[in-house]
Protein backbone atom coordinates (compact mmCIF):
# COMPACT_ATOMS: atom_id res chain seq x y z
CA UNK A 1 0.00 0.00 0.00
CA UNK A 2 1.47 3.32 -1.09
CA UNK A 3 1.94 6.24 1.28
CA UNK A 4 -0.34 9.24 0.55
CA UNK A 5 1.20 12.19 -1.25
CA UNK A 6 0.21 15.61 0.12
CA UNK A 7 2.11 17.74 -2.41
CA UNK A 8 -1.14 19.16 -3.84
CA UNK A 9 -1.55 21.42 -0.79
CA UNK A 10 1.28 23.63 -2.09
CA UNK A 11 -0.52 24.48 -5.33
CA UNK A 12 -2.21 27.52 -3.82
CA UNK A 13 1.23 29.19 -3.71
CA UNK A 14 1.66 30.68 -7.18
CA UNK A 15 4.44 33.16 -6.37
CA UNK A 16 6.97 32.91 -3.59
CA UNK A 17 10.20 34.12 -2.05
CA UNK A 18 12.91 31.86 -0.68
CA UNK A 19 15.22 33.60 1.79
CA UNK A 20 18.43 32.32 3.36
CA UNK A 21 19.49 33.86 6.67
CA UNK A 22 22.47 33.99 9.02
CA UNK A 23 22.05 35.05 12.63
CA UNK A 24 23.44 38.35 13.81
CA UNK A 25 27.10 38.11 14.81
CA UNK A 26 27.47 37.94 18.58
CA UNK A 27 23.85 36.93 19.18
CA UNK A 28 23.59 33.61 21.09
CA UNK A 29 22.01 30.96 18.90
CA UNK A 30 19.15 30.15 21.29
CA UNK A 31 18.25 33.83 21.58
CA UNK A 32 18.33 34.20 17.80
CA UNK A 33 16.20 31.09 17.20
CA UNK A 34 13.61 32.02 19.82
CA UNK A 35 13.30 35.60 18.60
CA UNK A 36 12.90 34.40 15.00
CA UNK A 37 10.28 31.79 16.02
CA UNK A 38 8.29 33.83 18.51
CA UNK A 39 8.72 37.55 17.78
CA UNK A 40 9.69 38.14 14.15
CA UNK A 41 7.35 35.36 13.00
CA UNK A 42 4.20 36.75 14.62
CA UNK A 43 4.83 40.17 13.06
CA UNK A 44 5.32 38.62 9.62
CA UNK A 45 2.22 36.44 9.99
CA UNK A 46 0.01 39.50 10.49
CA UNK A 47 1.09 41.34 7.34
CA UNK A 48 -1.79 41.33 4.83
CA UNK A 49 -1.50 39.37 1.61
CA UNK A 50 0.68 36.56 2.95
CA UNK A 51 -0.57 33.13 1.91
CA UNK A 52 2.19 30.86 3.22
CA UNK A 53 5.04 31.30 5.67
CA UNK A 54 7.41 28.67 7.01
CA UNK A 55 10.81 28.82 8.71
CA UNK A 56 13.28 25.96 8.49
CA UNK A 57 16.14 26.20 10.99
CA UNK A 58 19.56 24.76 10.07
CA UNK A 59 22.29 23.09 12.12
CA UNK A 60 25.41 25.11 11.26
CA UNK A 61 27.61 22.55 13.07
CA UNK A 62 26.50 19.52 11.05
CA UNK A 63 27.75 19.81 7.49
CA UNK A 64 29.42 16.44 6.74
CA UNK A 65 27.97 13.66 4.56
CA UNK A 66 24.72 15.46 3.82
CA UNK A 67 24.90 15.36 -0.01
CA UNK A 68 27.56 13.99 -2.39
CA UNK A 69 29.52 16.49 -4.46
CA UNK A 70 30.87 15.42 -7.84
CA UNK A 71 34.43 16.05 -8.96
CA UNK A 72 34.71 19.46 -10.59
CA UNK A 73 32.00 21.04 -8.42
CA UNK A 74 33.07 23.61 -5.83
CA UNK A 75 31.62 23.67 -2.33
CA UNK A 76 29.38 26.46 -1.09
CA UNK A 77 30.77 27.23 2.36
CA UNK A 78 28.46 30.08 3.40
CA UNK A 79 27.46 29.76 7.06
CA UNK A 80 23.66 29.85 7.25
CA UNK A 81 21.20 29.37 10.10
CA UNK A 82 17.99 28.80 8.21
CA UNK A 83 15.58 29.64 5.46
CA UNK A 84 12.19 31.28 5.24
CA UNK A 85 9.65 30.75 2.50
CA UNK A 86 6.90 33.29 1.91
CA UNK A 87 4.18 32.43 -0.59
CA UNK A 88 1.35 34.28 -2.28
CA UNK A 89 -1.78 33.17 -4.13
CA UNK A 90 -1.46 35.96 -6.72
CA UNK A 91 0.56 39.04 -7.60
CA UNK A 92 -1.99 41.36 -6.01
CA UNK A 93 -1.48 39.68 -2.64
CA UNK A 94 2.28 39.89 -3.04
CA UNK A 95 2.04 43.61 -3.79
CA UNK A 96 -0.21 44.10 -0.74
CA UNK A 97 2.39 42.39 1.42
CA UNK A 98 5.10 44.59 -0.08
CA UNK A 99 3.28 47.75 0.93
CA UNK A 100 3.52 46.84 4.63
CA UNK A 101 6.80 44.94 4.34
CA UNK A 102 9.05 47.77 5.60
CA UNK A 103 7.85 47.29 9.19
CA UNK A 104 9.07 43.68 8.91
CA UNK A 105 12.36 44.55 7.21
CA UNK A 106 13.23 47.05 9.93
CA UNK A 107 13.03 44.25 12.50
CA UNK A 108 15.56 42.07 10.67
CA UNK A 109 18.53 44.01 12.00
CA UNK A 110 17.67 42.66 15.45
CA UNK A 111 18.44 39.07 14.48
CA UNK A 112 20.15 38.74 11.08
CA UNK A 113 23.67 39.53 9.89
CA UNK A 114 22.74 38.38 6.39
CA UNK A 115 19.40 37.89 4.66
CA UNK A 116 19.12 37.08 0.95
CA UNK A 117 15.72 36.96 -0.73
CA UNK A 118 15.44 34.99 -3.97
CA UNK A 119 12.29 35.60 -6.02
CA UNK A 120 10.29 32.85 -7.72
CA UNK A 121 7.75 34.68 -9.92
CA UNK A 122 6.15 31.41 -11.06
CA UNK A 123 6.47 29.55 -7.76
CA UNK A 124 8.30 26.41 -6.68
CA UNK A 125 7.47 22.78 -7.43
CA UNK A 126 6.69 20.17 -4.80
CA UNK A 127 7.21 16.83 -6.55
CA UNK A 128 6.29 14.69 -3.55
CA UNK A 129 5.41 15.31 0.11
CA UNK A 130 4.52 12.31 2.28
CA UNK A 131 4.20 14.28 5.54
CA UNK A 132 0.60 14.35 6.68
CA UNK A 133 1.17 17.37 8.92
CA UNK A 134 1.07 20.43 6.68
CA UNK A 135 1.47 22.92 9.54
CA UNK A 136 4.46 21.37 11.29
CA UNK A 137 5.69 23.36 14.30
CA UNK A 138 8.66 21.83 16.08
CA UNK A 139 11.74 19.65 15.64
CA UNK A 140 11.99 17.97 12.27
CA UNK A 141 10.88 14.33 12.40
CA UNK A 142 12.75 13.51 9.20
CA UNK A 143 16.32 13.75 7.94
CA UNK A 144 15.91 16.83 5.75
CA UNK A 145 18.49 18.83 3.82
CA UNK A 146 18.37 21.98 1.75
CA UNK A 147 20.74 21.45 -1.18
CA UNK A 148 22.07 24.75 -2.52
CA UNK A 149 23.24 24.44 -6.13
CA UNK A 150 24.65 27.31 -8.15
CA UNK A 151 23.58 26.76 -11.74
CA UNK A 152 25.92 27.21 -14.67
CA UNK A 153 24.89 29.70 -17.35
CA UNK A 154 22.04 28.94 -19.73
CA UNK A 155 18.65 27.19 -19.51
CA UNK A 156 19.97 23.62 -19.52
CA UNK A 157 20.81 23.42 -15.76
CA UNK A 158 17.27 24.38 -14.74
CA UNK A 159 15.76 21.85 -17.15
CA UNK A 160 18.17 19.20 -15.87
CA UNK A 161 17.22 19.93 -12.27
CA UNK A 162 13.52 19.67 -13.08
CA UNK A 163 14.04 16.36 -14.88
CA UNK A 164 16.18 14.72 -12.20
CA UNK A 165 13.89 16.02 -9.44
CA UNK A 166 10.86 14.54 -11.16
CA UNK A 167 12.67 11.20 -11.51
CA UNK A 168 14.26 10.92 -8.06
CA UNK A 169 11.12 12.09 -6.25
CA UNK A 170 9.43 8.85 -7.31
CA UNK A 171 11.87 6.71 -5.31
CA UNK A 172 10.46 5.11 -2.17
CA UNK A 173 13.23 6.48 0.08
CA UNK A 174 12.26 10.07 -0.68
CA UNK A 175 9.70 11.53 1.73
CA UNK A 176 9.74 15.03 0.25
CA UNK A 177 11.28 16.70 -2.75
CA UNK A 178 10.62 20.39 -3.41
CA UNK A 179 12.57 22.39 -5.97
CA UNK A 180 13.12 26.15 -5.94
CA UNK A 181 14.42 27.71 -9.19
CA UNK A 182 14.52 31.44 -8.45
CA UNK A 183 15.55 34.24 -10.74
CA UNK A 184 19.27 35.08 -10.53
CA UNK A 185 20.10 37.34 -7.60
CA UNK A 186 21.20 40.90 -8.36
CA UNK A 187 23.67 42.41 -5.90
CA UNK A 188 22.88 45.84 -7.34
CA UNK A 189 19.31 45.53 -6.02
CA UNK A 190 19.63 44.18 -2.47
CA UNK A 191 16.71 42.10 -1.25
CA UNK A 192 15.08 42.32 1.16
CA UNK A 193 15.85 46.01 1.75
CA UNK A 194 16.57 45.59 5.46
CA UNK A 195 18.70 48.28 7.14
CA UNK A 196 22.02 47.22 8.70
CA UNK A 197 21.78 43.70 7.24
CA UNK A 198 24.13 42.29 4.59
CA UNK A 199 22.41 41.49 1.28
CA UNK A 200 25.46 40.77 -0.89
CA UNK A 201 26.39 37.28 -2.08
CA UNK A 202 29.41 35.82 -3.82
CA UNK A 203 29.42 34.31 -7.29
CA UNK A 204 28.67 30.86 -5.87
CA UNK A 205 25.14 31.90 -4.82
CA UNK A 206 24.07 34.31 -7.57
CA UNK A 207 22.29 31.75 -9.77
CA UNK A 208 21.08 29.53 -6.98
CA UNK A 209 18.70 26.58 -7.08
CA UNK A 210 17.55 24.90 -3.87
CA UNK A 211 16.21 21.37 -3.43
CA UNK A 212 14.48 20.50 -0.15
CA UNK A 213 14.87 16.73 0.18
CA UNK A 214 13.76 14.59 3.14
CA UNK A 215 14.32 10.97 4.12
CA UNK A 216 13.13 8.86 7.03
CA UNK A 217 16.62 9.01 8.57
CA UNK A 218 20.29 9.52 7.69
CA UNK A 219 20.80 5.83 7.01
CA UNK A 220 18.05 5.87 4.37
CA UNK A 221 19.67 8.93 2.81
CA UNK A 222 23.09 7.28 2.57
CA UNK A 223 21.59 4.14 1.00
CA UNK A 224 19.78 6.36 -1.53
CA UNK A 225 23.04 8.10 -2.44
CA UNK A 226 24.69 4.74 -3.11
CA UNK A 227 21.91 3.64 -5.47
CA UNK A 228 22.19 3.65 -9.23
CA UNK A 229 19.56 6.32 -9.82
CA UNK A 230 21.36 8.86 -7.67
CA UNK A 231 24.77 7.92 -9.05
CA UNK A 232 23.47 8.55 -12.56
CA UNK A 233 22.45 12.03 -11.45
CA UNK A 234 25.80 12.58 -9.79
CA UNK A 235 27.60 11.94 -13.08
CA UNK A 236 25.79 14.90 -14.65
CA UNK A 237 26.15 17.23 -11.69
CA UNK A 238 29.41 18.87 -12.78
CA UNK A 239 28.00 19.66 -16.22
CA UNK A 240 25.20 21.80 -14.82
CA UNK A 241 26.29 22.88 -11.33
CA UNK A 242 29.44 24.84 -10.46
CA UNK A 243 29.04 24.99 -6.66
CA UNK A 244 27.03 23.03 -4.10
CA UNK A 245 26.38 23.11 -0.36
CA UNK A 246 23.96 21.20 1.87
CA UNK A 247 22.31 22.33 5.10
CA UNK A 248 20.66 20.06 7.67
CA UNK A 249 17.22 21.11 8.95
CA UNK A 250 16.62 20.83 12.70
CA UNK A 251 13.15 22.36 12.99
CA UNK A 252 10.18 23.38 10.85
CA UNK A 253 7.83 26.14 11.96
CA UNK A 254 4.72 26.90 9.91
CA UNK A 255 3.08 30.24 10.61
CA UNK A 256 0.68 30.78 7.70
CA UNK A 257 -1.01 28.24 5.43
CA UNK A 258 -3.63 29.07 2.79
CA UNK A 259 -3.74 32.67 3.96
CA UNK A 260 -4.64 31.78 7.56
CA UNK A 261 -2.18 32.14 10.46
CA UNK A 262 -1.61 28.90 12.34
CA UNK A 263 -1.57 28.74 16.12
CA UNK A 264 2.18 29.40 15.88
CA UNK A 265 1.57 32.41 13.66
CA UNK A 266 -0.94 33.88 16.09
CA UNK A 267 0.75 33.09 19.39
CA UNK A 268 4.39 32.28 18.61
CA UNK A 269 5.99 28.92 17.94
CA UNK A 270 6.82 27.92 21.53
CA UNK A 271 3.39 28.87 22.97
CA UNK A 272 1.80 26.82 20.18
CA UNK A 273 4.01 23.86 21.13
CA UNK A 274 2.91 24.20 24.75
CA UNK A 275 -0.75 24.23 23.71
CA UNK A 276 -0.21 20.94 21.85
CA UNK A 277 1.79 19.33 24.67
CA UNK A 278 -0.75 20.24 27.35
CA UNK A 279 -3.67 19.40 25.08
CA UNK A 280 -5.29 22.78 25.62
CA UNK A 281 -7.83 22.57 22.79
CA UNK A 282 -9.76 25.48 24.29
CA UNK A 283 -6.87 27.78 23.31
CA UNK A 284 -7.79 27.19 19.64
CA UNK A 285 -11.48 28.02 20.05
CA UNK A 286 -12.69 30.87 17.80
CA UNK A 287 -13.60 33.11 20.74
CA UNK A 288 -10.00 32.89 22.01
CA UNK A 289 -8.35 33.24 18.59
CA UNK A 290 -10.44 36.37 18.10
CA UNK A 291 -8.53 37.99 20.96
CA UNK A 292 -5.26 37.53 19.07
CA UNK A 293 -6.31 38.29 15.52
CA UNK A 294 -9.85 39.55 14.96
CA UNK A 295 -9.51 39.21 11.18
CA UNK A 296 -8.33 35.60 11.43
CA UNK A 297 -10.72 34.16 13.99
CA UNK A 298 -11.12 30.66 12.59
CA UNK A 299 -8.90 27.84 13.80
CA UNK A 300 -6.17 26.64 11.41
CA UNK A 301 -7.08 23.43 9.66
CA UNK A 302 -4.88 20.49 8.74
CA UNK A 303 -5.29 20.25 5.02
CA UNK A 304 -5.24 16.93 3.21
CA UNK A 305 -4.42 16.64 -0.46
Amino acid sequence: MSTPDYSARDRNVRHNVYASVRKRDGLPHDLFANYWRDVHSTLCSRIPGLGFYVQQHFDRNHTANLWPVADGVNRITAVLDGSAELGFANLQDQALFGETGPILYSDEQNLFSEAIAYFLPTGSTTFVDREEDGIRNGPDRLHRVHVYMNRRAGPDPSKWLEDISSDLATKSAVQKWKLHLPSPYDNANPAPPSPNVDHHVGADRLNLAVAEVAFENARAARAFFDGGDFQKMLHGQAKHIDALGAYLVTGIYTFVRDGVPTAAGLRGSRPAELIDIVGAANQLAPEILERFAPTHARAPQRIAA
